[in-house]
């Protein structure tokens, strides 16, 4: 496709970009970058899809993208899109807005020990791998049967809790309190299946399970009243809703795909009289069946996602106290969802809009006065989880301390990638860049051949630039800087 965009884009601030409104697009397209970000990252194909998110039905504000966009399928990655969600609205919902990996997100867990205090770093890491199951298979899952999945796909959080494999006072640092509502049997038995033996395993890609000290603080205030501290021991669990979320996001797209036909300019819905330029971007009316049965098996994939992260976390507690000390108190700092798509509440153009707000790899943002959030965080906004790479570093920062922001509350979520995967391969050897990083006193552990090429710090953007051109973007703020320490891939 022709990328006719760039005859229609104009620089707004020294962080953010706009392309105006042309041919088919409904609203302008916004993303996060300056000159020498955008040099660095110039294959146009996700600006590309940015411009065709632009196109949806009943999109409502500015389409955007986050500092880390990249290519993605049928959105960019770091793609916001809000479509309204008004009852007789038109406004939609669309899987490849939410991405196969549902809530994939970022659980955070803080000790009250230094990382100093780690008395064998070389058997923690040992620990860790061994007990931490990861790769593409779903080995090494916790025993669950169909009915209690059943429960944890309606109940999220509360039911793996119920398990064992969580504590109460997690509820108050997870997104939604770790539940989205949804109904019986809103997930295939296929699905299911694939679920059933995966509770509590991280996956492969860019899923991740990390030790990572607190190397510096940025905002001293904000550091203190979440208890975190310079040399502090803290751990990024980075996975999602593994092969049940991939099912039932492979179900909805090909189902609503199929319901189109090739125009002219793209791909056309008889049922419900629209045109995308892309049939990647398939997506029905919010209110339609079709968008139901999508919005309930999506929610339920996301309760999965967030139990999936409890149980993984359940399992790193148990081998820290062993290391460390029986008494530790490992506490959940936060847990964030990337992949989602979620009703929410927004200002736009002064007035009052029910949105569906697609985040496609980037974090909620919300700000300290947002009704949404735990009193908790009330003085300070959010905290958002910004992963970068195993070699670098990886930052925490947090939304607005007060007042939602352009992007409808939303943040980066990562670095990004800067090179596909299978540049990545050709391009790392993966046996010297362990080599290298364990010279450098990071632990790594991966299962899978090819992964540390695929996942090499080369491989992604530099996650400095990327959480200071969101902070000047205003659409979050700069709390910590992280190092990692230990690293568990798939």
């Amino acid at each position: 496709m022709t990328e006719t965009w760039r005859e229609h884009l104009h620089e707004i601030s020294d962080s953010v970009y706009e392309i105006k409104q042309h041919g088919n697009m409904r609203t302008n397209a916004r993303f996060v970058s300056d000159k020498n970000h955008l040099a660095l990252n110039a294959d146009g194909r996700s600006l590309q899809q940015l411009v065709n998110t632009a196109t949806m039905p009943g999109i409502v504000g500015n389409a955007w993208a986050m500092a880390d966009w990249h290519f993605g399928y049928g959105f960019p990655i770091g793609g916001v899109v809000a479509t309204d969600a008004t009852e007789g609205a038109n406004g939609v919902i669309s899987p490849g807005g939410v991405g196969f990996d549902i809530n994939c997100g970022v659980r955070m867990l803080a000790l009250d020990y230094s990382a100093d205090d780690i008395p064998n770093l070389k058997r923690l890491g040992g620990r860790l791998s061994g007990r931490i199951p990861a790769g593409a298979s779903g080995k090494g899952g916790v025993d669950i049967n169909a009915k209690q999945l059943d429960s944890i796909l309606i109940n999220g959080m509360e039911s793996v809790i119920d398990l064992g494999y969580g504590v109460d006072n997690d509820l108050n640092y997870i997104e939604s309190r770790g539940f989205l509502e949804t109904n019986q049997d809103a997930v295939s038995n296929r699905a299911k299946e694939r679920g059933l033996k995966a509770m509590g395993t991280l996956g492969s890609g860019n899923h991740f399970m990390e030790l990572q000290s607190v190397e510096n603080l940025v905002d001293d205030q904000t550091a203190k009243d979440w208890g975190l501290f310079e040399g502090q021991l803290v751990a990024m669990i980075h996975s999602g809703s593994r092969g049940l979320g991939h099912q039932v996001c492979s179900e909805h797209s090909r189902l609503l795909e199929r319901k189109l036909k090739k125009s002219e300019n793209g791909w056309y819905s008889e049922k419900w009289d629209y045109e995308i330029p892309d049939r990647q971007l398939a997506c029905a009316p919010i209110y339609s069946k079709e968008g139901q049965d999508y919005l309930n098996a999506m929610n339920a994939a996301a309760n999965f996602a967030f139990a999936n992260r409890s149980t993984l976390a359940t399992r790193l507690r148990e081998v820290l106290k062993i290391e460390l000390n029986e008494d530790v108190e490992i506490r959940t700092l936060y847990d964030v969802s990337h992949n989602i798509a979620k009703i929410e509440n927004h200002n736009i153009d002064g007035k009052s809009c029910k949105c569906c707000v697609h985040r496609k790899g980037a974090t909620r943002s919300f700000p300290g006065d947002s009704p949404e959030l735990n009193q908790i965080f009330r003085k300070t906004g959010q905290p958002v989880l910004v992963p970068g790479d195993m070699g670098n570093g990886s930052w925490i920062m947090s939304g607005p301390k007060s007042g939602m922001t352009d992007a409808f509350g939303s943040s980066c979520h990562g670095a990004g990638r800067a090179l596909s995967r299978s540049q990545a391969k050709k391009q790392i050897d993966g046996k010297a860049l362990k080599q290298s990083l364990e010279n450098k006193g990071i632990r790594i552990h991966a299962k899978t051949p090819n992964i540390l090429s695929e996942e090499a710090p080369d491989a992604y953007k530099n996650v400095d630039s990327v959480t200071e051109l969101t902070q000047r973007a205003g659409l979050a703020r700069k709390v910590a800087r992280l190092s990692p320490i230990a690293v568990i891939k798939g």
